[in-house]
């Protein structure tokens, strides 16, 4: 603007005024002004400017930190918050933790510093210790988790039924014929994991069928269940269901099975959890529980925003919950 100021003669401050169009300054001022700096490339900074304004107004920008990005669930919650921000006049600056503790410490210590008015976070799975988000919360920055929420601090959460999507999907597979079924799931120490484990020994309990620890596994990827599932089929009996804990790993199991012989659904029924993409590009297509990340992106969002703009206090705790459906496909009977 000091360019522009000083090659037409006027002060930085008409200049500042014309840019955003101003009618204290003359139309002719004005017309003259924005053409030179559409002639010559000019655009304002958005974030110095936010930072000038920072003491009457916070940042209009929110901190997103996902685990991982090839995940489907985890970029179809960032759309949702990304049009949710978009639409009350916000944009987001989102980092990968890449599922490791000291990249979210760095994350979260970089974004403060940054001045973003707010974080939306799923924990990492590395994460065990939880100091860098009360930082955060005792320095007055709005926090929301989603999916992997954090137990160890008080904060807003928006999180999809996990318990009632596992109970109602590992009922399923037992009322169409499953009796032995193996759970691939994710370590305990994430509540999403703790959540779906307790839907399917439920589900089992209820159908009065005994819970067997045998038939237990932490997997939670393709390569993973890849590994693991030819020595679960070689079990005798094996299992005649499998219900996991994401898309990717029911359909490593649903590609091993069909490697070994085994024929899917009439031999295994297999569900998975997410209903991503990749849910109707194996054959056969994947039943599995669908878990509506698009909408815990738009409801993570709309509490940030609302504790940003003093509509919900900073320190309210806010607790949504995202239902989920079983969406029945060729895996399953």
């Amino acid at each position: 603007m000091k360019d522009i100021a000083r090659e037409l003669g006027v002060s930085v401050a008409t200049v500042s005024r014309a840019l955003k169009d101003s009618p204290r300054i003359s139309q002719e001022r004005r017309t003259l002004i924005q053409e030179y700096a559409r002639v010559h490339n000019f655009t304002p900074n958005v974030i110095a400017e936010s930072l000038r304004f920072a003491r009457v107004q916070p940042m209009k920008v929110i901190g997103v930190i996902i685990p991982e990005f090839t995940h489907f669930y985890f970029s179809s919650v960032l759309a949702g918050i990304e049009e949710e921000a978009s639409s009350r006049g916000y944009r987001i600056l989102v980092a990968h933790s890449g599922e490791s503790y000291e990249r979210e410490v760095n994350i979260c210590r970089s974004f403060y510093e940054n001045k973003v008015c707010g974080i939306i976070v799923s924990q990492a799975k590395d994460t065990h210790r939880y100091e860098h988000f009360q930082m955060l919360l005792d320095n007055g920055l709005p926090l929301v988790f989603y999916d992997r929420i954090c137990t160890g601090v008080d904060a807003s959460r928006v999180v999809v039924d996990d318990y009632m999507g596992a109970f109602n999907a590992v009922s399923y597979l037992i009322e169409t014929g499953c009796t032995r079924i193996a759970f691939y799931g994710s370590q305990m120490n994430l509540e999403i994991s703790k959540n779906r484990f307790n839907g399917y020994k439920d589900a089992l309990r209820q159908h009065q069928i005994e819970y067997d620890p045998e038939l237990t596994y932490i997997c939670d990827n393709r390569a993973d269940a890849e590994a693991i599932t030819p020595d679960v089929l070689k079990k005798d009996p094996p299992p005649n269901g499998f219900f996991a804990i994401n898309d990717d790993t029911a359909i490593g199991i649903l590609y091993t099975a069909k490697h070994m012989g085994f024929r899917v659904p009439e031999d295994i029924g297999i569900c998975g959890f997410t209903n991503g993409q990749r849910a109707v590009a194996c054959d056969p297509m994947l039943t599995t529980v669908e878990q509506r990340g698009h909408r815990v992106g738009e409801e993570a969002a709309d509490i940030l925003i609302d504790q940003v703009e003093g509509r919900i206090p900073v320190d309210k705790v806010v607790k949504r919950v995202v239902r989920t459906r079983l969406v029945v496909r060729g895996t399953t009977k």
